[in-house]
């Protein structure tokens, strides 16, 4: 079924973002048991049900115009938002090719390539682009070819360098983090990079984690998903706009919960980039309020059973420390065992 893409919205300032209730079903709801702790949780990554945001490697939906409106925003304001080291050159050009042919043979309502050799054609329409360029030549590009195609792709994504046994983040464009900063991140390893998660060390995680990661093969990707919680739906919680959207964590009440709160959900997918040995780590980012969330009574049940049991470490890790039980309160309405009490 063609993605049918909504007027824009905005993620800051009056916060017009809504889902729709198709956006809603579709929902990637990360837990599968009433309770939560880390763990690798990687699986195969080769297609998924029809309309479900596993389909296609990369998934487009209502919100594509508005959230690259976002990503300009973001960018107008800090370039330096994406970064590209040196030798990371061929690798961004492997991440253009691997975007262009996916989105355009997943979405050919929306997008077209063209290859005639070296020259190729790129189409967007949602976006009203059609670009002639060189590949592998960036002044024929208006900009260098990350930013170039990740401009017109949903989520942040890392290029990661793999090299002496280890993953570095040397690449990336990263403008919807969950707090954190591709500036502070850059060229740290694996390791480096997942030092601030609790617990997750020692349990081996992360040793388990990286093992897999280094032996994925050319189409073979892997995915997984992450969660935390969000107050308004603000895309940008960046390290660098702290500032902006720190304080909001303070502002929920038992009346503005059900609006506020978004739980926050990154369906991270990881392709080997055929080229350069690169390993592409797409972060995409989905949205939901409390109110909409609870339009599925189950995923409200579920979501109140986690939030009520979860590690005070990981709570405060993930930000929730200031509202979580005012989030387990207004959800515990939804769980029919605390009804039945």
């Amino acid at each position: 079924m063609p993605v049918v893409m909504k007027p824009l919205e905005t993620y800051r300032d009056d916060f017009t973002f809504r889902n729709s209730p198709q956006a809603i079903a579709r929902f990637p709801f990360p837990f599968p048991e009433d309770s939560y702790m880390y763990s690798v949780n990687l699986e195969p990554a080769n297609g998924g049900a029809s309309g479900s945001v596993f389909e296609h490697w990369f998934d487009i939906d209502e919100h594509y115009v508005s959230e690259m409106a976002e990503r300009a925003r973001v960018l107008e304001r800090d370039p330096g938002r994406c970064l590209v080291m040196p030798h990371m050159a061929q690798a961004a050009w492997d991440s253009l090719e691997m975007l262009m042919e996916h989105l355009a043979a997943d979405y050919p309502e929306h997008f077209e390539l063209q290859r005639d050799g070296d020259r190729w054609t790129w189409i967007n329409r949602p976006l009203g682009i059609e670009q002639h360029f060189t590949f592998g030549d960036p002044a024929t590009l208006p900009c260098e070819p990350l930013e170039y195609i990740t401009r017109q792709a949903q989520g942040d994504f890392a290029v990661l360098d793999q090299r002496d046994g280890d993953l570095f983040m040397d690449a990336g464009m990263v403008t919807c983090p969950a707090d954190w900063s591709i500036k502070f991140d850059a060229g740290m390893s694996f390791k480096q990079w997942h030092a601030p998660v609790p617990l997750a060390p020692q349990m081996g995680v992360f040793d388990r984690a990286l093992k897999y990661l280094l032996n994925i093969q050319v189409g073979q990707p892997v995915r997984r998903l992450n969660w935390t919680m969000t107050i308004n739906p603000r895309l940008d919680t960046s390290s660098e706009t702290f500032h902006e959207w720190g304080h909001e964590r303070g502002l929920v009440t038992p009346e503005n919960v059900a609006r506020l709160v978004h739980l926050r959900v990154e369906l991270q997918f990881m392709p080997r980039l055929p080229r350069s040995n690169a390993l592409l780590f797409g972060i995409r980012t989905y949205l939901i309020s409390l109110e909409e969330l609870a339009t599925n009574p189950a995923w409200a049940c579920r979501l109140h059973r986690v939030l009520r049991d979860l590690p005070e470490v990981i709570a405060d890790y993930k930000g929730l420390t200031l509202y979580r039980q005012t989030v387990v309160d207004w959800l515990s309405q939804f769980d029919p065992e605390v009804r039945a009490a």
